[in-house]
């Protein structure tokens, strides 16, 4: 039997970013796991790695935390890494699914957990949250802070587990 699909909206500045279909693995009411392939057309490449259509990601969402991280393999099921994103907690989208927001900062592990790096913190800064929004901007610090300490002290797949 498969897994039901969900729509993954992710929005940013107001505007919907992207939005794709997911299989639904788990749902614990706080904790929301899918499984979704490279959603955007063609390569993106980051320098510190490509994300390519056949890529597999599965991502964790939460509902009372300021983050969600996507562990990425290639079709192959080979570990790239984990892409972590600051959001807002996890929503129920209009008409079913998830609906999250961005909020500019990531954080990106490598397979082997050597290469950690923060990254668009430029663009936070030049968004103006932290004027606009000082308790989001806050709560978006405090989560990259955290994922990159899970990260460095090797606990970050500890909140990928069920």
């Amino acid at each position: 039997m498969s897994a039901p699909s969900i729509e993954v909206r992710l929005v940013k500045a107001g505007a919907t970013k992207i939005r794709y279909p997911a299989d639904l693995l788990a749902d614990d009411g706080t904790h929301v796991t899918v499984r979704a392939l490279w959603a955007a057309p063609g390569v993106r490449d980051f320098g510190f790695v490509r994300f390519e259509p056949g890529d597999v990601f599965t991502e964790h969402y939460w509902r009372d935390r300021w983050y969600s991280v996507k562990e990425v393999r290639t079709g192959d099921g080979v570990l790239k890494g984990w892409y972590c994103d600051i959001t807002r907690p996890a929503e129920p989208a209009e008409g079913g699914g998830l609906s999250v927001e961005d909020l500019d900062l990531d954080l990106w592990v490598s397979a082997d957990g050597k290469e950690i790096l923060r990254l668009d913190e430029d663009e936070f800064e030049e968004s103006g949250r932290r004027e606009r929004d000082p308790r989001a901007a806050a709560e978006a610090v405090r989560a990259l802070d955290e994922l990159e300490q899970r990260a460095r002290d090797g606990s970050l797949t500890q909140l990928l587990d069920r």
